[in-house]
């Protein structure tokens, strides 16, 4: 779980902290990495959307075995990004700096498949918790 927390929680701050300046930079953007932006609302949308699962990756450091099956549409989200910025640049058509944070998502996305599979599953088939499972969780941090 502690691995979990802490992937999950750099991930985040990682996140923010290299999504929140792009709100400023839309005619940066579009001088550095030509043609200008033409459809803001998409550049503008990938951003909130991209904050708002930054929110979901905090949510899961703060319990990552209540919220462990949030964790595979996590994984799936930084696929669809690193997955698609490897394909756009041997295409030729993505610069080499989109690429590298393409490539760093692709690196969260097997760290956080990991956290999956180290995280206790505490669920019961039905759906309910499993007392068992958390008794021996709970005993496991005990000794």
């Amino acid at each position: 779980m502690i691995f979990a927390r802490r992937v999950f929680l750099i991930a985040a701050i990682y996140g923010v902290l290299v999504l929140v300046p792009q709100y400023f930079m839309e005619e940066r953007v579009g001088r550095e990495f030509p043609p200008a932006i033409t459809h803001p609302e998409h550049f503008y949308g990938f951003i909130g959307v991209a904050l708002a699962w930054q929110a979901l990756f905090f949510v899961i450091a703060g319990d990552p075995v209540r919220y462990r099956p949030a964790m595979l549409p996590a994984v799936v989200e930084k696929l669809a990004f690193g997955g698609a910025a490897v394909v756009l640049y041997l295409q030729g058509r993505l610069a080499a700096a989109v690429l590298g944070a393409g490539l760093i998502d692709l690196v969260l996305a097997v760290l956080f498949l990991a956290a999956y599979r180290l995280t206790p599953d505490l669920g019961a088939p039905d759906g309910s918790l499993d007392l068992d499972a958390y008794r021996r969780l709970i005993d496991w941090h005990v000794e």
